[in-house]
């Protein structure tokens, strides 16, 4: 898509070495890598950064602060975050949708709760 140039920045928000590894490898020289949430088992390819001059930024995600301003605008379908939640599931499948975050076969997993 960039016909081997790169990107100017990627984004990395799953938290893998798999995820970072890709990233690093889409950005051209001289762009930046920005990294959110919590890795997991992420090595940063300190040869990349330094000789393709690529910047690494990273912060947290504190969705739990915009809880409370984005969730009216999600339920009433304003906004729809369902490109993120990829395992959709009950109450009742709570644990199985925690093991397929942590097994990597979803990146997020959304509980149905009663009737939206």
């Amino acid at each position: 898509m960039t016909n081997g140039l790169g990107v100017d920045a990627a984004l990395e928000c799953v938290g893998t070495g798999e995820s970072m590894a890709t990233a690093f490898s889409i950005a051209r020289v001289g762009s930046v890598v920005g990294a959110i949430g919590a890795p997991h088992d992420v090595v940063v390819p300190m040869d990349t950064v330094i000789f393709r001059n690529i910047g690494l930024r990273g912060g947290v995600s504190p969705v739990r602060r915009y809880i409370p301003e984005l969730l009216d605008d999600v339920l009433e379908g304003r906004i729809h975050p369902g490109l993120v939640f990829d395992f959709t599931t009950e109450l009742s499948g709570i644990k199985e949708a925690y093991e397929a975050m942590d097994q990597r076969r979803a990146i997020k997993s959304l509980l149905q709760i009663g009737t939206i």
